[in-house]
């Protein structure tokens, strides 16, 4: 009778927001069905079969949001880092932005409009005053890639040594104070000058 032996792997991982198979969860808000259905209605649907499939690319953009300080080949690897044993892709920075670009922003608009706004939860403490929503209006500044498409609406902004370097635009959202939700969003161009401090006051909203 021969010998049976068992030769197993110890594979060391990170933990919390960085463990493998974490971005997984990105599915339960955003299942595939949903993804598919932005690309159908917006036409981004790829002609040929790629090694990045405007599927993934969509994830790997959600993902993005997730790691901000991370570079997209850095959150690729979190999305493969539980596919172990099987092929996966390995794709070059100049490839990820060139498939970011053929999927563009339409999807995620999509995406967007149907995700926001106050979740469907039991009534808490700072939900409703009075019957009404309770809301927040916040805004930030943000930089956006120096392109001619940007500099044809967005400006740089001032400053003591010349400006900056990159095109600003401003970003208002509407957010639901007791579930931290976004209702809505809104980019635009910076105001003139220094930036004001954006409000953070609340307000009761009249959205159901």
């Amino acid at each position: 009778m021969g010998i049976q032996s068992v030769i197993t792997r110890v594979v060391t991982a990170a933990d919390g927001r960085f463990a493998p198979g974490h971005l997984g969860e990105l599915t339960q808000l955003v299942p595939f069905e949903m993804v598919d259905e932005a690309l159908a209605q917006t036409r981004t649907v790829q002609s040929r079969v790629r090694d990045l499939p405007s599927r993934v690319v969509v994830c790997l953009l959600l993902a993005g949001c997730l790691f901000p300080e991370l570079g997209y080949p850095r959150v690729w690897a979190r999305l493969t880092a539980s596919l172990s044993g099987l092929p996966a892709a390995v794709p070059t920075a100049g490839a990820l932005a060139q498939a970011r670009r053929r999927v563009g922003a339409a999807p995620l608009q999509f995406l967007f409009g149907r995700l926001r706004g106050p979740a469907a939860v039991p009534r808490g403490r700072g939900t409703r005053w009075h019957g009404l929503l309770v809301c927040a209006i916040d805004g930030t500044i943000l930089t956006v890639p120096d392109s001619p498409a940007n500099l044809t609406r967005f400006t740089k902004g001032g400053g003591l040594h010349g400006g900056t370097g990159y095109p600003q635009v401003r970003l208002l959202a509407l957010v639901a104070c007791g579930t931290r939700t976004i209702i809505d969003a809104v980019f635009g161009p910076p105001p003139a000058g220094r930036p004001p401090t954006p409000p953070a006051c609340c307000a009761a909203c009249g959205r159901a």
